[in-house]
Parts: structure tokens; sequence; C-alpha cells
């Protein structure tokens, strides 16, 4: 072996496999000229793991094939998008165009929409019927497509420094969010609304508490030295990101959120959270943290684990897990907060741990989930998982071998922090 050292040698190897990934026909260079990124503080993910992870590419198999998963996903966004509120069919109530807007999913017109009708009014509710409006007259999908890209294309720009990848996650941000002719005003006023009866509704908080979080952790892993992420790009995003921390806190829909019983609180706190630790309030962070202890665990998880309100749904398989993506990264953020919410123990021996344990015989195959589900996917508890092994439980430990990958594969050695793996209407 040539007297080269071993440092050189690893970055040679990851620099070579990136060449792998991003062709040389391509415009973009495999890495960019810029300086090695930095370690991003992240509010859910784990910065300093990211790095360590970044830094063992060209050492582990097991990371190039995720990573091979991971710039598979984001390089289906570089022709795609940027989207913005401004784009739907018809305003939010009350005409501004920069509000988002969301709709309530079975609701469906009367009358044929005219010019002094445009909605076709009144509105009137057909459970488990599905307005297409939902999907092609509001912002909800076009939200969405916004977290999922910005979160591939951020991470793949971290793990590869291909600066195509950072560039156009700033596009597509810049362009949501602060851009004043396409920007989204910092509010969820108008989610979930329902045409003629309701102008929103508190429950269309969790449209953005589901993914916010990950957008959050996109823009702390550009800040970490991403080409073309400027510091007027920085300041403006934080500005936004105050505004809707503001709003949740203290508008009629947060608060009514949050005293939400179910997993819209659990997303709530995960929401609020993420938000005060991103924009510097760290005591609400913690205080948030903190509060979900009795506040949420000792009323949401029974003593065997089971959590009764999610099971009490026609989906119960699919909102335990959910809920418990809510739980496992509001234990994330508390660590950077000095808290461990895993350690936790409610007064009939509730915890975490117990949570993701209740899950384990139908996530591993071991047995049929018994209660009601309309359409079961075993690998919606497949980060859960990951999560709670990571956090030292051994019965989840034993279990990730027997995991089911998700579509796109498995990505938590990359971005192990939970996310809704399975989808569902409305």
């Amino acid at each position: 072996m040539s007297g080269r050292p071993r440092a050189a040698v690893l970055l040679a190897a990851v620099v070579a496999f990136t060449a792998v990934l991003v062709p040389s026909a391509q415009a973009a260079p495999a890495r960019s000229a810029h300086a090695a990124p930095g370690t991003p503080r992240t509010a859910v993910l784990d910065g300093t793991r990211l790095r360590r992870t970044r830094a063992g590419l060209g050492r582990d198999p097991r990371l190039r094939h995720a990573l091979r998963d991971l710039t598979a996903r984001a390089d289906t966004w570089l022709d795609q998008g940027p989207w913005t509120v401004v784009d739907k069919p018809r305003p939010a109530p009350g005409g501004d165009v920069h509000e988002y807007l969301s709709q309530a999913p079975y609701w469906w017109p009367t009358t044929t929409p005219t010019a002094g009708n445009p909605w076709g009014c009144p509105y009137v509710q057909r459970d488990g019927q599905r307005n297409p409006e939902v999907d092609s007259g509001t912002d909800r999908q076009d939200a969405e497509k916004v977290f999922d890209s910005t979160y591939d294309l951020a991470l793949a720009w971290y793990y590869t420094g291909r600066r195509a990848y950072a560039e156009k996650a700033g596009q597509i941000l810049r362009t949501w969010f602060l851009d004043p002719a396409t920007r989204m005003n910092p509010d969820l006023d108008h989610a979930q609304f329902i045409p003629c009866k309701y102008d929103g509704r508190a429950i269309g908080v969790i449209d953005f508490s589901q993914s916010y979080t990950s957008v959050l952790d996109a823009q702390a892993i550009l800040a970490a030295g991403a080409p073309g992420w400027s510091t007027a790009d920085r300041t403006a995003m934080e500005k936004w990101n105050a505004g809707f921390l503001n709003w949740l806190e203290k508008s009629d829909f947060g608060k009514e959120e949050g005293a939400a019983a179910n997993n819209h609180g659990t997303f709530y706190d995960m929401q609020l959270a993420a938000l005060a630790y991103a924009t510097g309030d760290t005591a609400l962070a913690r205080r948030t943290v903190l509060d979900a202890r009795a506040r949420r665990i000792d009323p949401q998880i029974a003593g065997d684990g089971s959590q009764p309100q999610e099971l009490a749904r026609t989906r119960s398989w699919h909102y335990s897990t959910f809920d418990l993506v809510a739980y496992t990264r509001l234990a994330a953020i508390g660590r950077h907060v000095g808290l461990n919410l895993w350690a936790y123990r409610g007064p009939d021996g509730q915890s975490l741990f117990k949570a993701v344990d209740y899950l384990l015989p139908a996530a591993t195959g071991a047995a049929a989930w018994p209660h009601p589900e309309l359409e079961f996917h075993r690998y919606a508890a497949t980060d859960v998982v990951h999560a709670a092994a990571d956090a030292g439980d051994p019965a989840a430990r034993a279990a990730v071998a027997k995991l089911e990958a998700p579509p796109g594969g498995d990505l938590w050695a990359l971005r192990p922090a939970a996310e809704q793996l399975d989808s569902i209407a409305g």
C-alpha cells in the first residue's frame, strides 16, 4: 500500500463513490468547490450523527446502499417545482392569494359553481368519499411536495456535495416562503376549511405538524454551507419561522389544536418544540418536552403500551404508528435541550418504549395486528422501531432485522428521525 494518509484514502473513496452516483456527463460536478459542510444545528435530526455518517460513506456498504436510494429520490425532484400558494385556482376566504388553503376532504358541493357562487355552496358531508377538489383546488398537495423535496434534496447535498441538490432546495424554499410575489403567509388560518361553513379549522394545523419539522432540518442542513443558500435567505427564513411560531402559540386555532387529546395534540407539541428550538427559544422547547410527560404520555398511552384513542380508529395501525412518529421526533428534540423523554415512566408504567414494543409483533410479521385496520402496511412502524432501538430498547433492537423496508428503501441510516411511511387520505 502507498504511503498516502488514511484520511486521504477515505476521501478518495467517497469522491469515487459520488462519481458513480453522479455521471460525469451532467453539468454539475460531483462535489462543489465549497468546503465540506459543517455540523448542522438541526431540530430533530442529530447534526453530529449526520456528520459522522457522512464521514463513513466511503467504508460502509450499508450507507452506500441507502445513499443510492436517497439520491434516486432527490433526482426526481430536480425537474419538478417550484411550487407556490398563489397558483391555486381560487384564493382562500378573504381573497388573499398568499394564504395557505386546504379543504376538508369529505365535504361536497350541492350545486354547480357559478360566478356568484364559485364553490357551488352549500356543502354536505359524504363520509369516506374524497372530494377531488381537495387535491386539485387547494395548496395541500403542493405543500407536501415542498416538504418532501427540500428534505430529500438537502440531505442528498449534505452527503454527496452535489451543488444541483442544494440549489434546487433553495429555489423551492425561496419560492414557497420568501419571494414577495409567491410567498405563503406564516399562518394556517384557512387550513381544512369547509366552503360556506368554516373559513378554516384548528385541526388543519396538522397539515404542517406532520412534515414542517423536516423542512426546519432541511434549512439547518443548507445553513451548514450549501452553495446558493445565502445569509439573507437564512435571515428571512428565520423571520418566517418566528412568525409561524407566534401564530402557532397564540392564535385561537393553535391553542385549540394544542388542547387536543389525541395525535393532533402530540403533533402540535412536536411542531411547537421544533420551531422554538430552531428560532432560539430553547426554554419553550424544553418546557414543551417536559410538559408532554404528564400531559400527553400519561393519558394517551396505557400501561400495556397501547394507545386507546388511536386503537378506536378504523385505521388503528396507521394512527398508532403515526402518533409515535410525533412522540419519537419530540424525544429527538428533547435530546437537544438535555431531556430524555424515552426514560420517562408514567404512574401506570406508561412509556414510549412500551408503546413501540406493543407494535413489534405486527411490525415484524410475527403476529397479525389484532385491531381494526382498513389498509395494513407493516412498514408503517419501521421508523419508530428504529428510533426505539437507537434509544436503547432491547426488544426493538432485536426486531430491526425483521422490519419491512418502506417503498423507496429504508433510509434510517441517513436520516434517523421517524417519518410517516404509509399514506392516508384526509
